[in-house]
């Protein structure tokens, strides 16, 4: 089931309304109400895979219970260990196995060697990496005593198989979501309706940004070598957006969701393409991802610390981690490669942390300089992502070089012009909003003025959105 379909427009509304009318007496029920629609949600697409979710939940919630109860650091250590093991190890085998394979034999054959090759017909689960990355959390918290083990193994199991968060996150940390499943929610008309909000900003962000842009990046990138040099511009542009529209869309509606349910959950994006350098780019996008990287795989490394070398060294480790993360293929890695690059003169500079507040904060918009500073942070960042979207290296790299042709002052689609009026409206609303926790947050305004925009919102998502449940781009995740 997606959040942009027929299907989930009934579950929501009759999941809100025995929530809070049929389960609602104590947290109990409360729990096992959710346990059971978040787990129903999730056999909605394959129920064979629900069974990865519950080993999932099960391996780490004994490593908890066992993390508790030992004092000896080195059977600590071991309890750690081989947690991990068993669920990367189920991560790799369904996401990464083919790929290894595949790049092992390519290696051997470069240098004449020829392997008989045996990959295996493997579907990849939905959501297997953020479930797998948001209940290894727990257990590495527990680790290092930043929280008690739980011993309430239906919320636990909730945590992980939030609905949700269960197919494309945000990848919550324990600390945050654990504890809200302990006490009985009740029901709150500001929070439900701030929910109500973001769901319908979402909604727009990717029905019709996201979802019209992908109708022509899919063509543009199709037919790359064939089209103009401006309409590959476009494209990229396109996709840029689109990236942005779908995941922050999806973001949206689960934080929402969660917030119609009484539950806060993290922020996932912070309004990233108003970024003034890279550095500040990847502390606004996708947060839940980036943190988790930063807390658990990027400190353990030394962090900061060893000086310059060893701080590049962690730094491109991430990176490449992380696009590892996003796909098995090397245009994910080549992507997060390009990252780290671009990341490499502000480490060096000691620049990376110059842009910690809002972008032309207490201003209505911004100067010269911030506005060059975005642009170009923008531009890169568009670069970045044709590695990502495109289907090999070598596509990516025929694609840029077709940009920069004499073909860029050609006419590109009379189609383009469709979507930049919405792209416009969005980036105008996010802008006027880039300091609240969404752009729909607190509009302080006349409330005939206020129903205008949400119905004139639901009005072009109605008209203008583009149909037929595209799935969200990270679900391939």
């Amino acid at each position: 089931m997606i959040f942009n379909s027929i299907d989930y427009f009934i579950f929501l509304p009759t999941v809100f309304l025995l929530y809070w009318f049929a389960f609602q007496k104590n947290v109990t029920l409360q729990n096992l109400f959710i346990l059971t629609v978040s787990y129903f949600f999730y056999c909605w697409w394959d129920c064979r895979f629900l069974l990865l979710v519950v080993l999932c939940s099960a391996m780490n919630y004994a490593a908890g219970i066992l993390l508790g109860a030992v004092e000896n650091q080195k059977i600590r250590k071991i309890v750690l260990v081989f947690s991990c093991f068993l669920s990367l190890g189920l991560l790799c085998i369904f996401k990464y196995f083919n790929f290894f394979v595949e790049s092992f034999i390519n290696a051997f054959a470069l240098v004449g060697v020829h392997l008989q090759e045996r990959t295996l017909n493997i579907i990849l689960p939905v959501g297997i990496s953020f479930y797998t990355f948001k209940a290894l959390g727990y257990t590495i918290d527990v680790y290092k005593r930043k929280m008690e083990p739980t011993k309430d193994i239906i919320a636990f199991f909730c945590f992980v198989g939030f609905f949700p968060q269960l197919l494309a996150g945000p990848i919550d940390r324990a600390t945050n979501l654990l504890p809200q499943f302990y006490s009985k929610r009740t029901f709150s008309y500001d929070k439900a309706a701030d929910g109500m909000r973001q769901i319908l900003w979402g909604m727009f962000k990717k029905i019709v940004i996201a979802d019209n842009c992908a109708v022509q990046v899919n063509y543009i990138f199709s037919n790359h070598d064939v089209l103009p040099a401006s309409a590959l511009f476009f494209g990229a542009v396109f996709f840029s957006f689109q990236i942005y529209g779908d995941f922050s869309g999806y973001s949206d509606i689960s934080i929402g969701t969660a917030r119609l349910l009484g539950f806060n959950t993290m922020r996932n994006f912070r309004v990233p393409y108003f970024s003034r350098d890279i550095a500040e780019f990847w502390r606004r996008w996708h947060i839940s991802l980036t943190s988790w990287f930063r807390d658990y795989l990027y400190i353990p490394l030394g962090g900061n610390r060893g000086g310059l070398f060893k701080v590049v060294r962690n730094t491109f480790i991430v990176f490449l981690v992380c696009g590892l993360w996003h796909g098995a293929n090397w245009t994910f890695i080549f992507w997060g490669l390009i990252n780290a690059i671009y990341f490499l003169p502000l480490l060096i500079l000691g620049k990376n942390r110059n842009h910690l507040n809002t972008v032309a904060q207490g201003k209505t918009l911004p100067n010269i300089k911030e506005l060059s500073q975005m642009v170009t942070t923008f531009t890169i960042s568009t670069l970045a992502w044709i590695f990502f979207r495109a289907d090999s290296i070598s596509q990516a790299f025929s694609y840029i070089g077709n940009i920069f042709s004499k073909t860029i002052t050609a006419t590109p689609h009379a189609n383009e012009a469709e979507i930049l009026p919405f792209i416009s409206i969005m980036v105008a609303v996010e802008w006027l909003q880039r300091d609240k926790e969404h752009a729909l947050e607190k509009l302080e305004m006349n409330p005939v003025i206020r129903w205008v925009i949400y119905y004139a919102l639901i009005l072009i998502i109605i008209f203008f959105g583009e149909f037929g449940e595209r799935n969200f781009i990270y679900f391939q995740f």
